[in-house]
């Protein structure tokens, strides 16, 4: 009886699954009702098919932004108050927002079982500090998130008036910073996200800023807190967060600003260009808000976009991606087998193996299940492989931004795009262990023999 009970005993990232697909339901059904939709009586049956719902509340929980219809004109007020809170509890990780229950009820003690779920859902290492953590990341994320509202509804008052301003300056903020590409911009043209800001740099470089802020990881807020602006005392993973973020946003600015010149750019002044470069470059990793027309780049900026989009943000944030720090230890990794050094070092400390490994694993599995669904969507509705590429790497790294071709895939497509964005924001490796986690290893050691790679 005992092994049967510890068979069946959920693991913390089995719970974490179950976990987001709970919501996920639930935010579909609510979605479906009447209720949630501008204009029932334009619809067949009156409500929105289950397909699209399910499509739409995985966007957003898994704070992609790949959406069938436009979110403005399609949803009601209703239904786009539920799909901020899909993005909220998403970006945050639902667990993240129960343990407010646990914290504030002035609960002594977390247990270890509860310490390891949040760890996994906060993306921490270890599990001592697990609460604080947790504080810092509700308290940071509401300072932040109040911000950001406030700034945007400055600009968007004039605009929209004052009660309309206020809440697009709400809606906006917690969609950038829980990195999810969601807008009401509907409200001028139907799916041009915020191509008619591409000019007003206010908009941008806040937006930018909440992206920035929203996927480079809660951990490395601890360590700025803590430490400040004295570099050398942080933590190894938030050193690298830091160069990495920052060398990807500079490399991407500089590509963009060449690549777009004559393509999505053309017609833009040398200072326009400046700021939707940088926007692009900040965006792709992994917000999907879209400044300029995503179909109008050019093959080199695509190829770009592609690559910045698959690495996305870092561990422990509302960002999607294979994260920062799986690109860096792969660099580094390489780096060392090439110079033909023994061990995986950086900033005077050394690598583990076995976190060396999961980088490997990490990128195959994602690169893999890239291959297999633009395979998929390609064959499913007849879009090229560009497009196709450019949807499943995008649905997959939870970005959001696409070629247009979202709203006319068919179910078969949707359903696949819907199981890339749910792997992708629970991890690809992670829903490995979900599925795999509690098969037992066999507890024997193999002969070791050596063979040609490369």
């Amino acid at each position: 009886m005992e092994k049967q009970h510890r068979k069946f005993r959920l693991s913390a990232v089995q719970i974490m699954v179950l976990g987001f697909i709970a919501i996920i339901l639930l935010g579909a059904f609510i979605l479906t009702l009447p209720i949630s939709v501008s204009n029932p009586d334009a619809l067949p049956e009156g409500r929105t098919p289950f397909i699209d719902a399910l499509f739409t509340a995985t966007s957003a929980t898994c704070v992609t932004g790949l959406v069938v219809y436009d979110t403005f004109s399609y949803w009601s007020e209703f239904g786009q108050f539920i799909i901020l809170l899909l993005i909220q509890v998403g970006g945050l990780g639902f667990i993240t927002v129960l343990s407010m229950f646990t914290i504030f009820s002035e609960k002594r003690n977390l247990s270890l079982r509860e310490r390891a779920l949040l760890m996994q859902t906060s993306g921490s290492a270890t599990l001592s500090n697990t609460r604080e953590l947790i504080r810092t990341i509700l308290k940071g994320t509401g300072i932040v998130e109040g911000a950001g509202a406030i700034l945007l509804s400055i600009r968007f008052i004039p605009e929209f008036g004052f009660w309309k301003g206020i809440y697009y300056g709400i809606f906006h903020s917690i969609s950038a910073f829980c990195n999810a590409g969601f807008d009401l911009m509907g409200t001028k043209i139907p799916g041009s996200s915020l191509t008619t800001y591409s000019n007003d740099p206010y908009v941008c470089i806040v937006i930018s800023l909440l992206i920035i802020l929203g996927g480079i990881s809660f951990l490395v807020w601890r360590d700025f807190i803590k430490h400040k602006f004295h570099f050398k005392k942080y933590s190894l993973f938030s050193k690298l967060v830091l160069v990495i973020t920052l060398f990807l946003i500079t490399a991407g600015w500089i590509v963009f600003f060449f690549t777009e010149a004559d393509a999505s750019m053309k017609d833009m002044t040398i200072w326009e260009r400046l700021l939707n470069s940088f926007f692009q470059s900040v965006t792709t990793r992994t917000a999907g808000f879209a400044a300029v027309d995503q179909a109008a780049l050019s093959p080199a900026g695509t190829g770009a976009s592609l690559f910045l989009m698959f690495i996305g943000g870092s561990s422990g944030s509302t960002a999607g991606g294979i994260k920062t720090i799986t690109f860096a230890v792969i660099l580094l990794s390489t780096l060392s087998i090439v110079q033909n050094k023994v061990g995986v070092h950086a900033f005077k400390k050394r690598i583990d193996d076995i976190t060396v490994k999961r980088a490997f694993s990490i990128v195959v599995l994602y690169v893999g299940g890239i291959l297999l669904s633009t395979i998929l969507i390609c064959s499913f509705d007849s879009i090229s492989l560009t497009d196709g590429l450019y949807e499943t790497v995008s649905a997959m790294a939870t970005v959001g931004l696409t070629k247009g071709i979202t709203s006319v895939l068919g179910m078969g497509s949707k359903i696949v795009l819907t199981c890339l964005m749910f792997t992708g924001r629970i991890g690809g490796l992670s829903f490995a262990y979900a599925l795999l986690e509690n098969k037992q290893p066999l507890d024997l050691t193999r002969p070791v023999e050596k063979i040609i790679v490369g």
